[in-house]
């Protein structure tokens, strides 16, 4: 059992939304990681990172990821940052992963850059260009299509992912 399709990209890019348009259009489930994370922890995930650190959420991600992973058929969102972590990046290997892109003045119209993202408190513009660079080449790494979000409605991204991957709707 795997997913049908596993979409990554930075947080706001919009996988949540074209996750559960993807599903949709599929005739299938959707599912995201952060979800699960925050459903079994019964905390945000602001939360974790504030009371435990970011190497203990990552540590609660990563193995929210594999579990998902080896459990989910339909569509999967996974954390921004879940490719960071080589085990989770090898076992995306073969699986059909869309990675969903967008630039910074994109990144700053969709989520404001707010403090609720635990990442960007301070100087969010800065700090995003800087998880973007550390983080684009693994987001590139595990894609096996690359959809660019940046002046697209959700509908428009869910097409294109659609056309990238070859599939076709249900």
């Amino acid at each position: 059992m795997s997913p049908l399709v596993v979409l990554v990209g930075p947080m706001g890019v919009g996988k949540s939304t074209v996750g559960q348009l993807l599903a949709e259009r599929l005739g299938t489930g959707y599912r995201d990681t952060d979800d699960d994370i925050v459903a079994a922890q019964g905390r945000t995930i602001a939360e974790i990172f504030v009371e435990e650190g970011e190497s203990a959420f990552r540590a609660i991600e990563k193995q929210a990821v594999r579990e998902a992973l080896a459990g989910h058929e339909g569509v999967l969102a996974l954390g921004g940052g879940a490719i960071l972590d080589p085990d989770t990046r090898a076992l995306l290997a073969g699986q059909r992963v869309v990675y969903l892109s967008m630039d910074v003045e994109e990144a700053v119209k969709r989520t404001g850059l707010n403090a609720a993202r635990p990442l960007l408190a301070i100087n969010p513009r800065k700090q995003w260009r800087e998880l973007m660079e550390a983080r684009r080449h693994l987001y590139e790494e595990v894609a096996a299509a690359v959809v660019a979000t940046d002046g697209r409605t959700p509908e428009e991204v869910t097409r294109a992912a659609l056309d990238a991957l070859e599939l076709k709707e249900a």
